[in-house]
């Protein structure tokens, strides 16, 4: 008797790559076969975590027991992120609406989970942060990519937004500013529109801050200072070094507080102790944090002034974060076969824009400069050689 074979994989599992970890690994085995490899495909600061972040997670190393915490996080580490929006923001936030989360993924699986039915479908904007669509595909909802446009700096409007819910109705919407990958920003005027349409038409409004503080062209706006019903996700990853602390934070209406400690208690029951205690000290290294922003305002001038030289003359504006989303159409129609010779050819590693937007991808490449200003002027070097040798 032949008993039939176990199904390997879901569906719901059958999710595209992220393309940026292939990337990277393919980085690493050059760098193991020698290479000298300048990482420009992956969004993570080359400084590590804050002194003091470090400080507190070896303190409580040596006190020994870590154990579970509420599943909201500890509430003095609560009490801290609520007081950063005064002191960023002028916001009076009740600590009871901060839910802290395994690094921003957890928290936009809390939210999609939260908010959404199955075949629900959210609007995002395209090119837009992948794992967005991914998981929002993978809990069994539907992304509605809206392609933006350079006059609406690349961001969603009250007009997309509406047609795309008069095509089939929409059951919310996905901001970020600063973006990934695009770097631009909204200011206050256009996330507070966009955010009006979507309580018209009685969306759930989602914003993804993880790059706030890292802004240029003007003061980052938080949604919970436009509307108390928005929630936000924000994480200690990037402005803060800590990206494999895994710890961000959600900003949660009071009535949805309940939902997500439900979820989290049963998802992952609590974030790692010693993270959230390192997480609450970062929050005394602000002035090493500027510092580093600081460093990657010289990276940007770098690379804005530095890429047309070397042939790649336009890209998108470069408000915020740490991204350079460059259009590269005059070299190549394919963007992941063009940054996989950029890196075997030049030994630098970039992120094909298909990863970011399935319509127009083919013709980007984003860079990520969270580097030293060293490895700026060398990759734009490089980066010339390359184009010049065709």
């Amino acid at each position: 008797m032949h008993l039939p074979h176990p199904r390997l994989g879901s569906a719901r599992s059958a999710v595209a790559p992220f393309i940026v970890m292939d990337v990277m690994a393919h980085a690493a085995r050059l760098e193991h076969a020698g290479a000298h490899v300048i990482h420009m495909e992956v969004g993570q600061p080359a400084a590590p975590a804050p002194g003091a972040a470090r400080r507190a997670a070896a303190a409580a190393l040596e006190r020994g027991q870590l154990g579970y915490t509420a599943a909201l996080g500890m509430p003095s580490l609560r009490a801290r992120i609520a007081r950063h929006y005064a002191e960023t923001h002028g916001l009076a936030i009740d600590p009871e609406r901060v839910v802290v989360t395994s690094g921003s993924s957890a928290g936009f699986i809390l939210a999609f989970l939260g908010l959404f039915e199955a075949g629900a479908r959210v609007a995002i904007a395209a090119p837009g942060y992948p794992p967005y669509r991914h998981v929002l595909a993978a809990l069994g909802c539907e992304p509605v990519l809206i392609e933006t446009r350079a006059e609406d700096r690349y961001a969603l409007t009250p007009e997309t937004l509406r047609a795309a819910h008069r095509e089939k109705a929409l059951a919310g919407v996905l901001v970020a500013s600063p973006a990934n990958p695009t770097g631009t920003m909204m200011d206050r005027a256009a996330l507070a529109a966009l955010h009006a349409c979507a309580r018209e038409l009685g969306l759930a409004f989602v914003s993804d801050e993880i790059y706030h503080g890292l802004d240029y062209a003007f003061p980052a706006v938080s949604a919970v200072a436009i509307a108390e019903d928005a929630i936000v996700i924000n994480s200690f990853s990037k402005y803060f070094c800590m990206t494999g602390w895994r710890v961000g934070w959600m900003i949660v209406p009071p009535g949805l507080v309940r939902t997500m400690e439900r979820l989290q208690q049963n998802l992952s029951i609590s974030v790692p102790t010693l993270s959230q205690i390192a997480a609450e000290a970062a929050f005394d290294a602000r002035d090493e944090m500027e510092a580093i922003k600081h460093g990657y305002e010289e990276n940007r001038k770098i690379l804005i002034e530095g890429l047309p030289k070397a042939g790649l003359d336009r890209f998108l504006p470069v408000d915020g974060a740490f991204y350079l989303y460059a259009d590269v159409s005059a070299f190549t129609s394919d963007s992941a076969a063009f940054a996989t010779r950029l890196l075997d050819s030049a030994h630098v590693a970039a992120t094909p824009g298909v990863d970011f937007d399935p319509y127009r991808g083919h013709d980007f490449l984003r860079f990520c400069y969270a580097g030293s200003p060293a490895e700026m002027h060398e990759a734009v070097a490089r980066i010339g050689n390359f184009l010049k040798a065709g």
